[in-house]
């Protein structure tokens, strides 16, 4: 793995991740049971938790969240600050007031596809799919699925125009 030029290695990156060649993660990264693909590049103070796979030649800007659950193609942008969720009802507790565990709750998952671009500041709900080639605008928050080749703004994100090609 490509640590950050001249940049001690202040990341955690657990055993069980997998970082093919090429990819670099900059510093304060935390990385668990995840998959990098190829050529990609995790930005600083980015988190990316279990079961989570990135593609090849992907750019996950800094201080992004990747939850468990989300699944990004390859040649995909993540600009900065973007907030992935995949609990639809979210609780501290379970129904008899105990801290909840896995079995509590179920990961809604969420795809973003081939070429597809995601602005700073976004939050994406939990259980959408981002179609391929499709960009979506800095601080929207995605509530359902955004079409291939479309731009998407707003709260809640809504289509302001196809794109005029595949991957722009």
């Amino acid at each position: 793995m490509n640590q950050e030029p001249d940049m001690p290695d202040f990341n955690r990156v657990a055993r069980d991740v997998v970082v093919a060649p090429g990819a670099r993660v900059h510093a304060f990264a935390n990385l668990y049971g995840c998959t990098i693909g190829p050529k990609t590049t995790i930005g600083a103070f980015v988190e990316i938790q279990s079961g989570v796979t990135v593609g090849a030649r992907c750019k996950i800007s800094s201080h992004s969240f990747l939850c468990t659950g989300v699944t990004i193609a390859d040649d995909v942008f993540v600009g900065h600050h973007v907030c992935f969720t995949n609990d639809r009802f979210p609780r501290s507790t379970n129904s008899r007031g105990e801290p909840q565990g896995p079995e509590d709750w179920v990961v809604a998952p969420t795809h973003v596809a081939k070429g597809a671009s995601i602005g700073s500041g976004v939050v994406i709900l939990p259980g959408v799919t981002i179609g391929e080639g499709a960009m979506v605008g800095a601080g929207s928050v995605v509530t359902q699925d955004v079409p291939p080749r479309t731009v998407v703004a707003g709260n809640p994100a809504r289509i302001i125009r196809m794109t005029v090609e595949p991957g722009g």
